[in-house]
């Protein structure tokens, strides 16, 4: 296997800023021609554009002219209407915490906003949390808070969100403008489904309110809109009463039919068993590309799941919780047996655990924090997220699993597999899922060193290519396709729509041009 590497962020500082002297050329435009308030809130240093031009996928570097550093709404409406203006308009991106994949919140020679800094400037009102009816507690956040800062807002009044996101240090704004899903999908819909309002700024510089009754044209476009039709500055959130617990399961299969017949029967329920289905239904793999995370089971059972998976190959791991507080405390276990009964999981094969709310949904950041000491967050993540149909899972279990991640000398990273349930979606949204009832996503969640960058991202395109020869109808989701067609195609029937959004909320095409969407290819 070859060995990783990583390359210092000093060199990496000293070649962007080379790239910057290279790569930015004298415009017309140049930030410090903009009108004289604006300009001062412009930055374009080498550290800000430094940070502006990578993010978490770190495979992508585009050097933007200038990083604005917003102090209020207004000043997002009027750069965007100086840019609006001029013979020849630069493009602008909005930037949360950079954790796109492929640069989708760069703009090459253009502006990129800190969408962070706002929060520097709310003096307390980045999250609102409030009572009214008929809507019942909600939270007015900005949309440049992030989810983590919601959790701990909305839990101190004994509150929550419905729909979470595996990953709770993104932005508001960055989730809402792709879907943001989970294990819990299937159950409570991606966030883009619970939001009662938004407060956008427009292509056009408007700053507009907007709902699925008010301006709602605009409140479909820009939920799943990939930051084409506006900037997301306040999103209205529905709360709940918050669990406190949850029971945390996990159980191994050797055979893929029955691990996904046992998903596929766990997100489908009915009303009238509501207290009878889990909150959350996962799912990743354990194949045979040492080393093993075994980390959530027994120190005792590890050394028999590694026999299992050197005997399969691939073990599939079913993951589900059922959240639960002091009051369901007495009869969350009767709820989880009457839940498990009837899956077909290796005997003896299944694990539990008990844990709080928080822990769970913050789960990530603790592996975050683990592999930032050693060292190995800051490098490329080749990551590959779809959605495939119900119908051609099992294909794609035989043709990628099997005949190329299992076959393949690359180390396996993480991978999820979990289905969800169309019916939570809303069509009118600018979103884009397989045309079924049930779909899947699975993420194949690699780290790599730079020297094996190129491996995972032709094995990425092995994998679409076999899609593609296979008939196997994919979306891909927080991927960026490479040409219209291949948008046009991503799109299909909504193309149409998709397209006279854009004319009507961003005419210029100013906004998000790392999506390389409505940009001359």
């Amino acid at each position: 296997m070859v060995k990783n590497s990583i390359v210092p962020k000093s060199f990496l500082l000293l070649l962007l800023t080379s790239l910057v002297l290279s790569q930015a050329q004298p415009q017309p435009w140049a930030p410090l021609q903009a009108p004289k308030e604006l300009a001062k809130k412009l930055n374009h240093g080498p550290n800000s554009l430094l940070l502006a031009s990578t993010d978490f996928g770190h495979t992508v570097h585009k050097i933007p002219l200038a990083v604005l550093n917003p102090t209020s709404i207004n000043d997002i409406s009027d750069l965007i209407k100086f840019s609006k203006s001029l013979p020849k308009p630069f493009t602008i991106a909005a930037r949360g915490n950079g954790h796109s994949l492929h640069g989708q919140a760069m703009a090459y020679n253009g502006i990129v906003i800190n969408m962070r800094e706002l929060n520097s400037h709310r003096n307390g009102s980045g999250i609102v949390v409030s009572w009214k009816a008929p809507l019942g507690y909600y939270a007015d956040v900005g949309g440049e808070q992030t989810w983590i800062d919601v959790l701990h807002a909305t839990l101190e009044r004994g509150l929550s969100p419905r729909s979470w996101t595996n990953y709770l240090y993104l932005t508001i704004g960055g989730t809402l403008s792709n879907a943001g899903i989970s294990g819990g999908s299937f159950r409570f819909g991606p966030q883009i489904t619970n939001v009662h309002e938004l407060d956008v700024v427009t292509g056009n510089g408007d700053i507009i309110t907007c709902s699925a009754k008010n301006n709602s044209e605009l409140f479909f476009a820009v939920l799943g809109g990939l930051g084409q039709f506006g900037i997301i500055t306040r999103a209205r959130i529905p709360l709940v009463p918050a669990p406190t617990r949850v029971k945390w399961l996990q159980m191994l299969y050797s055979d893929f039919l029955t691990f996904s017949k046992d998903q596929e029967n766990l997100i489908s329920f009915n009303k009238s068993k509501q207290n009878s289905v889990p909150d959350y239904i996962g799912g990743s793999l354990l194949l045979n590309h040492p080393p093993l995370d075994l980390s959530f089971y027994p120190v005792s059972d590890q050394p028999k799941i590694t026999s299992l998976v050197t005997r399969f190959g691939i073990i599939y791991v079913l993951e589900l919780l059922k959240y639960y507080d002091n009051g369901s405390r007495k009869i969350v276990d009767k709820e989880i047996q009457e839940i498990i009964r009837g899956l077909n999981f290796l005997p003896t094969f299944i694990y539990e655990k008990d844990a709080s709310y928080e822990q769970f949904l913050n789960r990530v950041h603790t592996e975050e924090l683990a592999l930032r000491s050693q060292g190995l967050w800051d490098r490329p993540h080749p990551w590959l997220d779809l959605f495939v149909p119900k119908s051609r899972i099992s294909d794609f279990n035989e043709g990628v699993f099997k005949g190329i991640l299992l076959k393949q000398n690359l180390t396996a990273g993480y991978s999820q597999i979990y289905p969800t349930n169309r019916s939570k979606w809303d069509g009118r949204m600018s979103a884009i899922t397989p045309d079924e009832d049930v779909f899947y996503l699975v993420s194949l969640l690699y780290t790599s060193g730079f020297d094996q960058l190129k491996a995972y991202q032709t094995q990425n395109q092995q994998i679409l290519q076999f899609c593609k020869d296979a008939g196997i109808q994919i979306k891909q989701y927080l991927s960026r396709e490479e040409t219209l067609e291949q948008w046009v195609e991503h799109f299909g029937p909504k193309w149409k729509v998709f397209e006279e959004r854009k004319a009507a909320f961003d005419p210029k095409h100013i906004l998000s041009p790392g999506q390389r969407i409505f940009i001359k290819q």
